[in-house]
This record gives structure tokens, C-alpha cells and sequence, in this order.
């Protein structure tokens, strides 16, 4: 007969999540974009799993839209995954941080690791993360769900973030980061999410 052994106590490193710490930002995922973004339906539907991974997780969630009367709405893939009330903060900056809504809800969640994803990944997203890192938070890029209109715009933005400090992430590797032990109350219900 097996016994689970028990859970060591452990120092954690500073680049690793921490639920209590981060907050999840969507970046201008928006339904303008659908038609000019080759893996657009992908990166939105990875973004929703992510929405809903963190919800579950209690890890604020906040949602940017780029001039949403040219640009459209949030994506329906993430719509569907954030709460019925939820309200986006509209922008004309490139940068979240230009909008003060968005530094008001940032300030508000206590977050000083922020997961990081949306389009396009050299302008709004590169801005972003730069401007979150001058403001002394941990950026982290979730790469699987940051994407833009190329494939080359795409990579010189993810490698111009990182070469500024900004860590690498996925939306698994997030998710099981900020829950740490398969004993966790969410740890089923996030791997369903996940779909092994």
C-alpha cells in the first residue's frame, strides 16, 4: 500500500507565479483582428483557457481594447470565458499603461507579477511589457497566446521583451506554476481545462 508523501516546504524562487502576487492582462485581443492574424481563432481560444484558469485560480483578470469603435470588441472565444459584467478598459495608447483605468485596476489587484498575452506582440503587447517592467512588475509572456500579424513582427517583439527582462511562459506552465501541488483544490478542474 502507497502513501502520498508529504509536501516539503520549500524557499521559491522569484520568477516562479504566486496566485496572491499576479493578475492575468489580455491585451487588444479583438474581433478586427480576426481576418488579418493567421492563428487568431488559436491564440483566442488558448486565451480563454487561460481567462477561465485564472478565474478559478482568483488571479485578477484585466482586459484591454484598442480603439474597440474601429477594432471591434474582445474576441468571443475570451467574451465567453470572462463574467457577464465584465467591462475592458478602452485605450488609444499602445501601451496599457496609458490608460489610467488600466493602472487603476492594476494598483487595485495588488499585483506585482503580471502574466502577460494579446496582439499584436511588437506594438501594444512589446509597449505593455515594457512600460509594466519600468513600473517594477514581473512580466510574464505567456508565448503561446501573444501572436501578431506576422510571423516575423511576432518574434522580434517576444525576443525585444525578453531581452528587456520580460520571463517566458505558457499557459500550462502559468497555471501549474500558480498552483504548485497536484493537491490543490482547482488542481482537476484546471487540468480539464488544459484537456490532457
Amino acid at each position: 500500500m502507497s502513501v502520498m508523501s508529504e509536501t516539503v516546504p520549500h524557499a521559491r524562487h522569484a520568477n516562479v507565479l504566486e496566485a496572491g502576487r499576479a493578475a492575468l492582462v489580455v491585451v487588444d485581443m479583438q474581433e478586427g483582428f480576426r481576418q488579418v492574424i493567421a492563428d487568431f481563432a488559436e491564440t483566442a481560444a488558448r486565451i480563454a483557457t487561460v481567462v477561465r484558469g485564472a478565474r478559478l485560480l482568483n488571479v485578477p483578470v484585466l482586459v484591454t481594447e484598442q480603439y474597440p469603435k474601429g477594432l471591434g470588441r474582445t474576441a468571443g472565444e475570451v467574451r465567453a470565458a470572462l463574467s457577464d459584467d465584465f467591462e475592458p478598459v478602452e485605450k488609444t495608447a499602445f501601451s496599457s499603461c496609458g490608460a489610467r483605468p488600466f493602472l487603476a485596476r492594476l494598483e487595485a489587484a495588488g499585483a506585482s507579477q503580471v502574466m502577460l498575452c494579446g496582439i499584436e506582440a511588437h506594438i501594444c503587447v512589446n509597449q505593455t511589457a515594457h512600460d509594466l517592467l519600468a513600473r517594477g512588475c514581473q512580466v510574464h509572456l505567456l508565448t503561446d497566446c501573444i501572436t501578431a500579424r506576422s510571423e516575423s513582427n511576432k518574434k522580434i517583439g517576444l525576443a525585444k521583451m525578453q531581452t528587456s527582462g520580460a520571463l517566458p511562459s505558457s499557459v500550462e506552465m502559468a497555471l501549474f506554476e500558480l498552483m504548485r501541488d497536484a493537491r490543490h483544490e482547482q488542481f482537476k478542474a484546471v487540468q480539464k481545462l488544459i484537456k490532457w
